[in-house]
């Protein structure tokens, strides 16, 4: 399976690895290099991590980097990457959950 990011959850990922890094080039450097391994794991795992707390009844999971928090979901044979938060953010529920579906299908 492969693991990939949606365009948004990119562009969250490169904020936070840019906010630590203001402080800490070294600690960026190392949460970059947690996060990948601990997304890589997805690829034989697909199902891993838990299910949003705050939204159950929504298909998406959640696999913790800290101090982040990686939002994925499965769409035939890749793990989307849907949002990348900061665990004091929390998490507004969606408007469309199958909003994955749309981004997916755009990327094809």
């Amino acid at each position: 399976m492969k693991v990939q990011f949606t365009p948004s959850a990119r562009t969250q990922f490169l904020a936070a690895i840019t906010y630590i890094y203001r402080d800490s080039p070294s600690a960026a450097i190392a949460f970059r290099h947690k996060a990948e391994k601990t997304l890589s794991r997805l690829r034989k795992f697909p199902r891993s991590g838990r299910i949003l707390p705050e939204f159950p009844d929504l298909p998406f999971r959640e696999v913790l980097v800290p101090p982040y928090r990686f939002f994925h979901s499965i769409k035939t044979n890749i793990v989307w990457i849907v949002a990348v938060w900061h665990s004091r953010q929390l998490p507004k529920k969606p408007n469309d959950p199958n909003n994955i579906q749309q981004v997916v299908q755009h990327r094809r």
